[in-house]
């Protein structure tokens, strides 16, 4: 495979968040033929259609548009807040997908990490986030899913994994991802 852009959105504020640090652990394990690289979605004012409607969209907005049309897929790794996305997240998928019938979301395929301290992995911020992709039109990969429950104890001091069995997990999620993008970009 040629080399493939693929965004990672992160949907985490915090420059230590822990999802922040499976994000980097997922860029160190992609595959040759995916370059992964981070899009920052925390200088995005919230998303106010009157901007649109009215062809003066503020600058961060056009920005971020016309960077994320130059990847071809997404690897979203969110936290869970109030069991759904963060509203970082939304607002950045809602920015993207406007004005209606210009979405840069439409058709690129993506992947989810959901990352929590807690034993439930993010679980409901995941399918929250795939519910919004079927309506973008994001083919998300559905096998294998990757849920990081517990994640305080796989990183040491360093940021390094100290946890072998999730290192090979995500390095064969990545393996599985880089597959998926092949597959709909071949269709």
């Amino acid at each position: 495979m040629a080399d493939v852009k693929i965004a990672v959105i992160v949907g985490s504020l915090r420059k230590d968040s822990f999802n922040r640090k499976i994000a980097k652990a997922l860029m160190s394990l992609a595959p040759a033929g995916l370059v992964l690289e981070e899009v920052d979605i925390g200088q995005l004012a919230m998303y106010n259609q009157d901007f649109d409607d009215e062809s003066i969209p503020l600058a961060e907005w056009t920005a971020f548009r016309e960077t994320m049309k130059q990847y071809t897929g997404v690897l979203f790794v969110t936290p869970e807040y109030n069991r759904s996305v963060p509203a970082v997240l939304k607002n950045a998928l809602d920015v993207g997908s406007r004005p209606y019938g210009q979405s840069i979301w439409n058709g690129k395929p993506a992947a989810i990490v959901s990352v929590s301290p807690g034993g439930l992995s993010a679980f409901g911020a995941n399918h929250h986030l795939r519910q919004s992709l079927v309506f973008l039109n994001v083919p998300a990969m559905q096998q294998p899913e990757a849920y990081i429950g517990n994640v305080a104890n796989l990183f040491d001091a360093a940021g390094e994994f100290v946890n072998a069995e999730t290192k090979e997990f995500l390095y064969k999620f990545m393996l599985a991802f880089a597959e998926w993008v092949n597959k709909v970009e071949r269709q």
